[in-house]
């Protein structure tokens, strides 16, 4: 197929970790940014959508006892920090950023506003849209299914740091693991596929957002999955 002209990029935390498993890792992140560059160079408009599980999870809080919602808030502050890491790397890299945030915090970022992002993208700035959507109780899944259908984005391109597609089980347990190649979103829903919460499905299902689920861990993937190439898991709101 041709290539996608706006995406937008969904990174969990745990993928800036890289096998330290927490944290931010210095060669993971600059790794990240170098391949955004090339989609940048592309000529394709670029958002990003960065978890915190690297740094704090809000579900593992409330487990814990926390409050949800202060759990919740504690993790879209993580994902701030995650983001700026991420334009730190990219203007290094002289790639022209800016972060977002849902929750007003201008000595650091810009604050959310739909129509400034979208012109932000139009000349070629990637755009990383931080914590979350600004309410808790929703993921950075569901951030990325939301912002994707504001600016129309054609794809949400969801990188992961341990498989390279959807399974019907996990393949680091189980050798015989079926890859799927294409998916719909009711295939999903019906099978319980971890991919993404049932809210961010539902909402790319209801706004016919395609999903493609591949691995960053290989270079050059994100450059592959912008050109349309055949790799990870295409997932769709029809047959």
């Amino acid at each position: 197929m041709d290539q996608y002209n706006r995406v937008i990029l969904k990174l969990s935390g745990e993928a800036l970790a890289g096998e330290q498993g927490y944290g931010i890792d210095p060669n993971v992140i600059q790794s990240i940014a170098t391949q955004i560059k090339e989609i940048v160079e592309l000529g394709a408009e670029v958002a990003v959508v960065v978890g915190g599980g690297n740094i704090w999870r809000g579900l593992a809080g409330s487990a814990e006892g926390m409050d949800r919602a202060t759990a919740d808030y504690m993790g879209m502050l993580a994902t701030v920090m995650n983001s700026l890491a991420l334009q730190d790397s990219l203007e290094d890299n002289e790639v022209e950023t800016r972060v977002q945030t849902s929750i007003e915090m201008r000595q650091v970022a810009e604050p959310y506003i739909r129509r400034k992002a979208i012109r932000h993208l139009e000349k070629k700035r990637v755009v990383i849209f931080a914590g979350g959507t600004g309410n808790p109780y929703f993921s950075t899944d569901t951030t990325a299914a939301l912002r994707a259908a504001e600016i129309e984005a054609e794809v949400i391109l969801m990188a992961k740091n341990r498989v390279d597609g959807v399974y019907d089980a996990d393949p680091s347990y189980d050798v015989d693991a079926k890859k799927y190649h294409q998916l719909t979103y009711l295939d999903l829903l019906n099978s319980s596929l971890n991919v993404m919460d049932s809210t961010a499905s539902t909402l790319c299902m209801d706004n016919n957002i395609p999903l493609l689920v591949f691995s960053i861990m290989e270079e050059g993937n994100i450059k592959k999955a912008v050109l349309g190439e055949d790799i990870g898991t295409v997932i769709r709101g029809k047959e």
